[in-house]
Parts: structure tokens; C-alpha cells; sequence
């Protein structure tokens, strides 16, 4: 099989040969039967026509090149009024730039009288064979696109999504960096995180902290408010009304099977929220004992019936 595939390979290349021989000889022997003053009338003709494309290619070149000039500094200057991410102001000026230098080149080329269409045809396949070899890096980039125009979060905010939290680090066109609070990196695909679920903790100025404090039966419940109140009253990280959306609330909750449990419910900063909660943790913890009130232990009541 390999034999006859050469062979034909060899058949095929002596036919073009002769047939570039025959054409060769063909326009040498016309060229030698033109007259002279008309062969030179005919280059001067076809050289002069060839200038003006090559004049006009040039002009459309020059033309074009100023006006994508233009056209991208209008483009930087509509961003930076809209004060518009630089990852993405940067990612849409040069797409920009590229498409239109594209187009410009496939035109300059028309002007010199090329066939354009097998070059725009090749483009195009060209484009559909990369498109889909990096569709998952396209998501990507269009996820990055609406991250960054909607903007869900920004470098410095702590946000939980796709499982992780973390602070924002470094935003990109393709990829979102963050580092948990144990100090690891951790990189998400764009793509995945503009489709899922975005826990924003740092976009409101202000968080409720949560406190369930649980005490044992036969405690006074205005004495153990008492208590709390004087807790948050000593704690000036508190945000009260106006400020905060409201004040801080102190409640029962539930009664429980082995104990009764209050609520207590305050404003802080987000920037404030872990060290207020841990340390008021760490308050109710002296603090409730010293006022005579215990914390209660898991118990189960027992009666024996002595008739049986």
C-alpha cells in the first residue's frame, strides 16, 4: 500500500512538473513574440495600477490604525469616568484593539486586489477551532467580565463561596484568589464562582452578633438580663441606633430540657464582629458564676415507684 501511495505521489509530482514547464514555455514564447514598446506599455500600465492599490492600502492602513487609536482611548476614557476595574477596562481595550487591527489588515489586503475570503473563511474556522479547544478558559473570562462589572465582592472582603471562605486577594479576569484563615491560597475559577453561591460577610458596614447563653432553672431571668445588658453597656465596640439597624436585644429564648436559655443579640462593625463575639464569650464566662448564677449540666430526673 505505502509502494503505490508513492508511486502515485511521484506520478502526480512529474505531472505538475511538465505542466510548470509547459506554462513556462508558453509565456516565454509570448513574451518573445510581443514587440517590445507594447510589452513595456503593458508593465508600465500594470505597474502604475498596482501603485495606486499599493497607495490606497497604504492610505486605508494609515487611516485605520488612527481612528482604532482613537476609538481606544475613548474607550479608556469612558472607563476611567465610570471608574470601571482596571482588570476588565484593560481586558476590553485590547480585545478591541485586536478585533479592529484584524479587520484593518483584512481590508488594507483587499485594497491590493487579494481575494479576501479564503483569509476571512480560515479566521473564522480558525476562531471556531480555538473557541471551543478553550471554551472552559471562555466561561472563565466571561465570568470574570460579570464579576467585575457587578462587582458581588473586592479585593480585601471576606467571602465564602464554593465551599471556601476566605479574604479576597487578587481578582483577575479568569480567576479569583483568597486566603483562608489558616493562611492557604486558594484559587477559583471564575466561570464556577459568578454561577454559584457568594457569601459576601464584608459589603455591609455593620453585623448582629449572636450570643445563646444557657443557665440552670431557678436563675431570675430579669437578674440574668440584668447581666447581659451590663455586658454589651461595657463593651464600646456596641453600635447602637441610628448607626446600627437597631439596638442590641436581650431575651429568653427557650426552655430547654436541662436548662433555660437567653438570646442576646448586638451591632458591631464587620471588621469587629470575631474579636466582639469571642470576647464577649469570654465575659458571659466570669461574668455570669460571679453573680451567683451556674451554668447547667445535662441531667435526667428519676422516680421510682416503690409499689411495685
Amino acid at each position: 500500500m505505502l509502494t503505490g501511495f508513492l508511486q502515485a505521489a511521484a506520478a502526480e509530482t512529474a505531472a505538475d512538473t511538465l505542466n510548470l514547464q509547459k506554462a513556462t514555455a508558453e509565456f516565454v514564447e509570448k513574451i518573445a513574440s510581443t514587440p517590445a514598446d507594447q510589452l513595456f506599455s503593458e508593465f508600465l500600465d500594470k505597474a502604475i495600477a498596482f501603485g495606486l492599490k499599493v497607495l490606497a492600502a497604504l492610505v486605508i492602513y494609515l487611516v485605520g490604525a488612527w481612528l482604532i487609536r482613537k476609538i481606544k482611548k475613548i474607550i479608556h476614557n469612558i472607563f476611567v469616568r465610570r471608574k470601571t476595574e482596571h482588570s476588565i477596562a484593560s481586558f476590553v481595550e485590547s480585545l478591541a484593539s485586536i478585533t479592529l487591527t484584524v479587520f484593518l489588515v483584512i481590508f488594507t489586503i483587499s485594497a491590493l486586489g487579494i481575494n479576501t475570503t479564503s483569509i476571512a473563511a480560515l479566521l473564522a474556522a480558525g476562531g471556531m477551532a480555538i473557541g471551543m479547544a478553550l471554551s472552559g478558559t471562555v466561561q472563565n473570562f466571561a465570568g470574570g467580565i460579570m464579576l467585575l462589572v457587578f462587582k458581588p465582592f473586592k479585593a480585601g472582603d471576606f467571602i465564602e463561596a464554593q465551599g471556601y471562605s476566605g479574604t479576597v486577594t487578587d481578582v483577575s479576569i479568569v480567576s479569583t484568589k483568597i486566603t483562608t484563615t489558616d493562611n492557604r491560597i486558594i484559587i477559583i475559577p471564575n466561570g464556577s464562582l459568578s454561577n454559584g453561591t457568594i457569601n459576601n460577610y464584608s459589603q455591609n458596614m455593620y453585623r448582629r452578633a449572636e450570643w445563646l447563653v444557657d443557665v440552670e432553672y431557678g436563675a431570675s431571668s430579669e437578674k440574668m438580663k440584668a447581666i447581659l445588658k451590663s455586658i454589651l453597656d461595657n463593651d464600646k465596640r456596641i453600635v447602637y441606633a441610628p448607626a446600627a439597624p437597631a439596638n442590641p436585644t436581650i431575651a429568653l429564648n427557650a426552655l430547654r430540657d436541662s436548662s433555660v436559655q437567653f438570646v442576646m443579640r448586638a451591632w458591631v462593625k464587620s471588621e469587629d464582629y470575631w474579636s466582639v463575639l469571642y470576647d464577649i464569650n469570654e465575659v458571659i464566662y466570669n461574668k455570669v458564676p460571679e453573680n451567683g448564677i451556674q451554668f447547667p449540666f445535662p441531667q435526667l430526673d428519676v422516680h421510682i415507684d416503690k409499689q411495685a
